[in-house]
């Protein structure tokens, strides 16, 4: 399944049940990501301040959890992603490993709009849950896991998840759980 997302005249669009304004020559397209948008995931993520996995990472989670993993396209050009699984012990749960959005896209509610295509997918029908980690620092994925509780209106119950003597590092921050839920389709 993949959403096509064109505007019309006046720059207005509908996404599933979303409005967005975009200028007047933008064309997004959320789609299941294929092996070949790893590299271009992994490319994002290095030019940005999360946390940096191998390619390997994002190619496998392409080739094996595409049903849960989303990628933003604009002219073909990766601009935005999710990689996310379900738990095999806790089929109700998605859980969101990563989510990254290119710099020429921020501010523009792109997040939002690939959570809200994950969880409309097919392969999370049975998800009531939605649950991430997040350092303390990180107020921009905080916001965002916040408000998708606000707006499919449940709660967010924030704990901590790893303490930061569990890195190897001195640089990591513990990591905090947002776990949503739950969420009535």
């Amino acid at each position: 399944m993949e959403t096509i997302v064109n505007q019309n005249l006046k720059g207005v669009v509908t996404i599933n049940t979303q409005t967005a304004t975009l200028n007047p020559t933008d064309t997004l397209v959320l789609e299941k990501p294929s092996v070949e948008d790893g590299s271009a995931m992994w490319e994002l993520v290095n030019n940005s301040s999360l946390d940096q996995n191998s390619a390997y990472k994002y190619i496998m989670m392409c080739e094996h959890f595409a049903e849960t993993c989303v990628v933003a396209k604009e002219e073909g050009k990766v601009v935005g992603f999710v990689t996310a699984f379900i738990p095999p012990e806790r089929q109700d749960v998605v859980f969101v490993w990563q989510i990254g959005v290119d710099s020429s896209q921020r501010g523009k509610g792109l997040a939002s709009k690939i959570l809200n295509e994950l969880f409309d997918r097919d392969a999370c029908r049975d998800v009531r849950y939605l649950e991430a980690t997040v350092t303390p620092s990180n107020e921009a994925s905080q916001a965002l896991f916040k408000k998708f509780a606000t707006e499919h209106h449940t709660t967010c119950e924030v704990t901590e998840c790893f303490s930061k003597d569990l890195f190897p590092s001195d640089e990591h921050e513990a990591e905090l759980s947002f776990l949503i839920g739950p969420i009535e389709k």
